[in-house]
């Protein structure tokens, strides 16, 4: 079994992973299975309230939230993906765990293509958020996500960032620009 199988495989059957994404570590699971998003909450000390980013293999992941937007806005949230960009869409179709206090669900397919096969393997969009401890810089590096977080997560998928420094650029479908992403 590959690394992307196993890692699919492993959130498949309620795991929680550390995947490398275009800028930073993240800490991923099913976003639909209420204790795997519980242990992330803990292993993060966050609050349920803040909400968490759910990442696609591809648009489709996001269809229902997509169908909800004009037709000039659905073009320009496609035409960012893949991308650095992460959109909050309207959240109808995702658990309110994952919104926290929001109506709405931030949500991206990744300018990394390991992030995505996981996503695609797994077969639905899945929770990443950074991979760091509340008030801690998010991890950079494989190394340093094993050592920090090798034995409380159930796999680190072996790989890097590609580059991009700090998380991504967030958007809300009115276009106003939450945060910048830093390039």
């Amino acid at each position: 079994m590959n690394e992307i199988d196993n890692a699919a495989a492993c959130l498949q059957s309620g795991g929680v992973i550390a995947h490398a994404t275009e800028g930073v570590w993240g800490l991923a699971c099913d976003p639909y299975n209420d204790d795997a998003v519980r242990r992330i909450l803990a292993i993060k000390g966050r609050e349920a309230a803040k909400g968490m980013l759910l990442i696609g293999g591809g648009p489709t992941d996001f269809q229902a939230a997509l169908e909800e937007l004009t037709p000039k806005i659905m073009a320009q949230v496609l035409a960012s993906w893949p991308g650095h960009v992460t959109w909050l869409l309207p959240g109808d179709a995702f658990p309110q765990s994952i919104k926290g206090r929001h109506s709405t669900i931030a949500c991206r397919v990744p300018d990394h293509a390991q992030a995505r096969g996981i996503a695609s393997a797994f077969g639905g969009p899945m929770v990443s958020t950074s991979l760091n401890r509340a008030g801690e810089p998010p991890v950079q590096s494989h190394a340093q996500a094993v050592a920090q977080f090798d034995g409380v997560v159930d796999v680190v998928v072996p790989g890097e960032t590609q580059g991009y420094v700090g998380a991504s650029a967030i958007i809300d479908v009115n276009g106003a620009v939450i945060r910048e992403a830093s390039e």
